[in-house]
């Protein structure tokens, strides 16, 4: 079901990841995927994702929760992880004439779906443990340098957090809306491609109506509340970094730099 998909919710919590500074959050998840990226072998890269998956329990949220959230990339990361077997080097597995299997492009497509599995849910982990209202201070006050260059860093920030929130909304309002056309006889799971295609016309006209509608309600709710981005705002709860984000630093220095060190002593596979 399309509700199962639990993208960009919020689910509050005191667990050691709930409790860390929300900018803190976003740096080491921006470190996170460097260094994932910089995995060359399979031993630093299982030791990012065992990692992974510790903050994953530590949020104490379910790992249930974490897989969900792949639904929404499940094609992307199936055909990604295709492209990588079938267009790799290396030496030829299998082949039937133009179509051929390497071990490189084995390789490769194990790395690009770990890392594309790894990188949704430890994505998930800022949206899950972080409220709405602290990530958009979060990242106003890291793009806060950009407003030397006459930036709007509170409407970039305000306007990405607004996105993000919206995915879990416009999900169940999709929901609703294949409910009630289904309800009315709309075949919208058999048939072939195409006609699976055209099917979605009912559901896809009725849920722009609706985001827009909602846009335009937001924006009246935040004019009558009389939002401006012109001065300079005030915050109820102030940010301030603690015991708690220095501990999480270091523990991921000393994750990220033993990615470092494994791929010098251990020969790179890809």
């Amino acid at each position: 079901m399309v509700r199962e998909i639990t993208l960009g919710q919020y689910l509050p919590g005191n667990s050691f990841i709930h409790r860390l500074d929300a900018r803190s959050k976003i740096i080491l998840i921006f470190a996170y995927i460097i260094f994932i990226f910089m995995c060359r072998n399979f031993i630093s890269l299982l030791v990012m994702s065992l990692f992974s998956i510790l903050v994953i329990l530590i949020t104490k949220i379910g790992f249930v929760k974490y897989l969900k959230s792949l639904k929404a990339i499940l094609i992307v990361i199936i055909l990604t992880g295709i492209m990588n077997i079938f267009f790799g080097s290396g030496d030829i597995l299998w082949q039937w004439w133009i179509i051929k299997i390497t071990e490189g492009g084995l390789i490769n497509a194990a790395f690009v779906v770990i890392r594309i599995s790894m990188l949704m849910m430890i994505s998930s982990v800022l949206t899950y443990t972080t409220s709405p209202t602290d990530l958009t201070d979060a990242l106003e006050r890291l793009l806060k340098p950009l407003a030397y260059f006459h930036v709007r860093v509170h409407e970039i920030a305000m306007m990405m957090t607004i996105a993000l929130r919206f995915i879990p909304v416009l999900i169940d309002e999709t929901d609703k809306i294949m409910n009630a056309q289904k309800s009315r006889g709309a075949d919208l799971e058999n048939g072939n491609l195409i006609r699976r295609i055209k099917s979605l016309i009912p559901v896809l006209i009725p849920l722009f109506v609706s985001a827009f509608r909602r846009a335009g309600d937001l924006a009246t709710a935040m004019e009558c509340r009389c939002y401006n981005v012109v001065g300079k705002r005030t915050r109820m709860r102030v940010m301030h970094f603690s015991m708690t984000d220095l501990i999480a630093l270091i523990s991921c220095l000393v994750v990220f730099s033993s990615v470092i060190v494994l791929n010098i002593f251990f020969p790179s596979v890809i």
